[in-house]
């Protein structure tokens, strides 16, 4: 196992984890995956009382010889559902120290990870441009050394172009389940019209928002030509406080809005920078955020 992707420390606490989503699915095969809904299954959840015209063969009949009184009992339903890892790999996201399609990949393999070990099907969807490459379905931990081989292929290339390859992704996966997008957005045509791509779906939607250090606190100072990486456009500035001042709270506008964005339309949001510890943004902010436990 690559210890640079997943090391023995954050192994040993992601091994206690399980993905939760905030949807009710019905998954297809039975696996380890609770479910919200009540059913029929061989995992007790709760008793309730008796009522009449309840199923006669879920009352606990030792309770009724000891109590003398029916309950019925509840079992969780489990479920089998499909956990996608949207990672984009655009141009734009080579950028950082660690870049932050690196950090992108360290957290897929994280979170990849708990999915594997707890029998869910997972697949990771690289966005490069409109084209999205996906890496076969995977389950089971035998499949984590899969996972790591295939994400340590991942590089970046080529313009952003979220929209086309979002949609591409949700005609192409037919599966319900939950979905982990990391990415930068910085699409200048916009991020709006490739959530939107994953909202006509019935998933449960989580948007990992990445930015660098350097671009939320540059240290820049004096003339400068500035150059596109992704469509080489140039911008030659003089970079003072003032224009300093200015570019942070666009860039705060920025997030901001992204995250209103998400959060009305059921979309759960999370702002981070490159340098984030892995650790804190799993066990904390996504488990917050309902995509662990």
């Amino acid at each position: 196992m690559n210890e640079q992707l997943l090391p023995p420390e954050l192994v040993a606490r992601l091994e206690r984890l399980h993905l939760a989503t905030r949807k009710v699915f019905h998954g297809r095969f039975k696996g380890e995956r609770r479910s919200r809904r009540k059913g029929q299954s061989v995992e007790f959840a709760d008793y309730r009382d008796y009522v009449p015209g309840d199923d006669l063969r879920f009352i606990d009949w030792n309770g009724y010889a000891r109590l003398d009184r029916l309950y019925l009992k509840l079992f969780l339903e489990e479920e089998d559902i499909h956990f996608y890892l949207l990672l984009d790999a655009s141009e734009s996201m080579n950028f950082g120290q660690p870049t932050k399609l690196q950090w992108a990949v360290r957290l897929a393999a994280a979170l990849g990870f708990v999915g594997l070990v707890r029998g869910d099907r997972v697949s990771v969807h690289v966005l490069r441009g409109s084209r999205v490459e996906a890496s076969p379905p995977l389950r089971g931990r035998v499949s984590v050394p899969r996972l790591v081989e295939f994400l340590e292929q991942v590089a970046p290339g080529g313009p952003t172009d979220l929209a086309q390859a979002l949609k591409r992704f949700a005609l192409a996966s037919s599966g319900k389940g939950i979905v982990v997008l990391v990415s930068d957005l910085l699409d200048k045509s916009g991020y709006e019209d490739a959530l939107r791509a994953l909202l006509a779906r019935e998933l449960d939607i989580y948007l990992v928002h990445v930015l660098s250090q350097e671009e939320l606190d540059p240290e820049l100072s004096g003339d400068l030509r500035l150059i596109d990486a992704e469509d080489a456009d140039v911008a030659e500035v003089t970079v003072t406080v003032g224009l300093l001042r200015r570019y942070k709270q666009t860039v705060e506008n920025f997030r901001r809005g992204a995250r209103i964005f998400c959060t009305r339309r059921g979309i759960a949001y999370l702002g981070v920078d490159n340098t984030a510890a892995m650790e804190k943004v799993v066990l904390r902010h996504l488990r917050q955020r309902g995509l662990v436990q």
